[in-house]
């Protein structure tokens, strides 16, 4: 096999299950690829040693022949550096954690090994996943394998740009904001944020009220999500907000097919995002796919409060509780952006906080009229192309003043009214490169999101399309 890793994950464990390839052929076609370009984009920060990394690819290879092998038998697979993985170093991107070593694996760590995957190293995270540029003063720069000049996205930026520089097969990432689709946008990748608590995503020392962060699927095609889902869903007693399992196999449910005549609502800005002019149009004709499938495509107007001030002060809050063991003391240690959002939690009030728990309160309301009337609604994932690699964000689009958190605009509302969403290639843009068209259902409607990526990617598919040299 000459190329293993631009094989689908789906692609690749047949091949494995089918003895066309070796575990440890694949993992020293990982080895190689990452000498040749981690270099330059800086996705994978730490490894295990490569001789016990083979010795576990020589084990898997011996399940295969004994037909014991498991869903993930053999895969490669990076860890984003905001989540446990037993004997490797959980930095968060941060310096007083530089020596943070992890004792054991994150629940989704333990359950990709579990299935048979062996995990080879850290992926690159910004500082505690808060922005959606990938650097850090631990490690630096993460780049784009489209362009090196800009970012893959954060905070899952280092799992991106392994992914779709086909130096990984399998990746974890994790989405708090956006940190799934946003990346998965900007390398053209698929990103999925399922239902809160459809992945079980643990706290190791608070409880953590804001609830908007969970564990996603970031994969090649939609069938990969899938099976990543099918292997990682289900209740987990560390994580409280933790569903059961869904009774059913997703990629049973693809094969299943979109089901017929689905009303699907369409929004180019949700009134009040600032998007890029082609991002609008090969959005928008990406929408117009599903009339061609037979549904209904309707353009709904305005859209749920503004909410990305609200968003980033309750992260503040929580990030600042996590760290007051290092204030004041260590502020030196933290990058400046950290350390001002973390100021920024003892501006909390009791009145501010009922203001914006009472704007939560009416996105959740916008959404239930939404998917009271609409099966799915479409929009862009990301506003506008990726920003440089080091930063920073675009101050406008196309002489249009942005918003400060312009980049997350569409990603945003739906963590915090914790509903699945996913991002999938629809084009690319006028500067050749990949655009996000992002489709959300209904709360514990995961399966729905995909059936409808995935009949889309039947209509227009993306991959094998990677940027590999």
């Amino acid at each position: 096999m000459n190329d293993p890793l631009r094989l689908s994950l789906v692609e690749l464990t047949g091949a494995l299950r089918a003895r066309k390839l070796s575990p440890v052929e694949l993992m020293s076609a990982v080895f190689r690829r990452l000498d040749q370009r981690n270099p330059e984009l800086n996705a994978v920060v730490a490894m295990y040693e490569r001789d016990a990394l083979l010795a576990q690819a020589r084990e898997a290879e011996a399940r295969i022949a004994r037909g014991a092998a498991r869903p993930l038998e053999g895969v490669p697979l990076g860890v984003k550096d905001l989540e446990d993985c037993a004997g490797l170093v959980t930095s968060h991107g941060s310096i007083p954690y530089k020596d943070n070593l992890a004792a054991h694996d994150s629940v989704q760590v333990a359950r990709l090994r579990g299935a048979g995957a062996i995990p080879i190293g850290k992926t690159n995270a910004p500082e505690f996943g808060h922005t959606a540029i990938t650097k850090n003063l631990i490690f630096g720069v993460t780049r784009n394998p489209w362009n090196l000049e800009l970012t893959p996205g954060g905070s899952s930026g280092g799992s991106s740009a392994a992914l779709a520089a086909c130096m990984l097969p399998l990746v974890t990432a994790s989405d708090g904001g956006g940190s799934t689709r946003i990346p998965a946008c900007f390398v053209g990748a698929f990103g999925m944020k399922p239902t809160q608590g459809r992945i079980p995503n643990e706290s190791k020392n608070l409880w953590y009220y804001g609830d908007t962060a969970v564990q996603g699927p970031l994969t090649k095609t939609v069938a990969d999500n899938a099976l990543y889902l099918d292997v990682t869903s289900g209740y987990a007693p560390e994580d409280p907000n933790s569903l059961p399992h869904p009774g059913f196999s997703y990629q049973t449910k693809l094969a299943e097919g979109l089901p017929r005549k689905l009303r699907i609502a369409y929004s180019q800005d949700l009134g009040y995002a600032v998007v890029q002019s082609d991002i609008a149009q090969a959005v928008y004709d990406g929408a117009k796919l599903f009339e061609k499938l037979g549904h209904e495509l309707v353009e709904i107007k305005g859209g749920p409060p503004k909410m990305g001030h609200a968003w980033g002060m309750w992260g503040a809050f929580e990030l600042a509780a996590a760290n007051l063991q290092h204030l004041p003391a260590r502020e030196a240690e933290f990058s400046r952006s950290v350390l001002a959002s973390m100021k920024l939690a003892w501006e909390m009030t009791p009145e501010w906080f009922r203001e914006q728990a009472t704007r939560r309160l009416e996105l959740s309301r916008w959404c239930q009229s939404v998917f009271s009337e609409y099966d799915l609604l479409i929009t862009p994932t990301v506003p506008y192309d990726p920003p440089p690699a080091k930063g920073p964000f675009p101050r406008e689009t196309e002489g249009r003043a942005q918003l400060d958190w312009g980049v997350a605009s569409f990603t945003i509302p739906f963590n915090l009214s914790l509903h699945p969403a996913a991002s999938l290639r629809v084009g690319l843009s006028r500067a050749g490169l990949p655009i996000g068209l992002q489709i959300v259902a209904e709360r514990h409607r995961d399966e729905l999101v995909l059936q409808a990526a995935h009949a889309f990617e039947r209509e227009r598919p993306w991959h094998p399309h990677w940027p590999v040299r």
